[in-house]
């Protein structure tokens, strides 16, 4: 029987996490002792591709990694996700680095140095999607150059693929980009940053996007849940109570885990209900690629929270 799932494309970022374990985060000009130091295969673009894959999407990734050890680690995360890295370029330029600080309530602080995400360009684009099976969904966020962002969301919606883009970090998008955005996926500050919105004032943020061309809007609140909103509804989605560890890659679990569903043939609504459980999931671990679940985990943590 043929598979009527859609792939998945991520177009994004890969780097290597170098995490440190802290009782609470510093203030400025403040120098505190860390706990713990470990190293964990990030990157937004890479953290949505084996989130998705290891929920069982058929996942290919196009980004860009040094010719280093980090580089080759993270190829190797990727594989044993079952993502496919054909068309990951290696460059001079060394593999993207994030140094992420995690307090005891798994609060986080980052700050990403691109390095070789810089060399992903507008023509690896093309040779993906001349080549990889489609229309399928595009997952697109912005630690990759704007240009390219653009580029594979106006040649995806030229193909007919559903395009998605997790907007972080933050930066203005003019409002052609927005009308080939068919899920935008902000969290709240992301929100407020888009729309020059005050903090807090999701609805309003998530209606400003609408107005500007964008089909649906999704606000991912932490552990408050989610915002869903389109022309025609809005409604808020709640979140499990769990212990939370690391949040660090909890909202690429939840892009993932909504496009996965999608793929699947889930409306929007219920892959966002299911993405919900997958972020969730995902705090309970410590650092990225290693806390995103597999389905098998999800299906019973699902089944779990349902019985009580």
């Amino acid at each position: 029987m043929k598979d009527l799932a859609k792939p998945i494309l991520v177009v994004g970022s890969l780097n290597m996490d170098l995490v440190i374990r802290v009782a609470n985060l510093p203030l400025r000009g403040e120098t505190i002792f860390g706990k713990t130091f470990t190293t964990f295969p990030g990157g937004k673009g890479g953290n949505q591709a084996v989130a998705a894959s290891k929920l069982g999407a058929k996942v290919t990734m196009v980004g860009a990694v040094g010719r280093d050890d980090f580089g080759d680690k993270l190829l190797c995360s990727l594989s044993e996700g079952n993502v496919d890295t054909s068309y990951i370029s290696r460059t001079e330029n060394s593999t993207g680095t994030a140094l992420i600080t995690v307090d005891d309530n798994g609060a986080n602080s980052i700050v990403v140095v691109p390095g070789a995400n810089n060399d992903c360009f507008p023509s690896d684009i093309d040779k993906v999607l001349d080549l990889v099976e489609g229309p399928g969904i595009l997952l697109v966020q912005n630690e990759i150059p704007e240009e390219t962002v653009r580029y594979a969301i106006r040649r995806a919606k030229e193909q007919g693929w559903i395009t998605i883009l997790n907007p972080a970090p933050a930066r203005q998008i003019d409002n052609e980009l927005l009308s080939m955005i068919d899920i935008i996926i902000p969290n709240e500050t992301e929100a407020a940053v888009l729309t020059e919105s005050e903090a807090g004032s999701e609805e309003q943020a998530a209606q400003k996007l609408l107005a500007r061309g964008v089909a649906a809007v999704i606000v991912t609140l932490g552990n408050k849940g989610a915002l869903y909103c389109t022309a025609k509804e809005t409604c808020y989605i709640p979140t499990y109570r769990v212990k939370a560890v690391d949040t660090t890659a909890a909202g690429d679990a939840y892009v993932g885990a909504l496009a996965t569903a999608l793929s699947q043939g889930k409306t929007v609504l219920e892959s966002a209900k299911f993405a919900t459980a997958v972020a969730a999931l995902s705090v309970t671990r410590a650092g990225a690629q290693p806390a995103l679940p597999w389905r098998e985990e999800v299906d019973e943590f699902i089944s779990k929270q349902e019985e009580k």
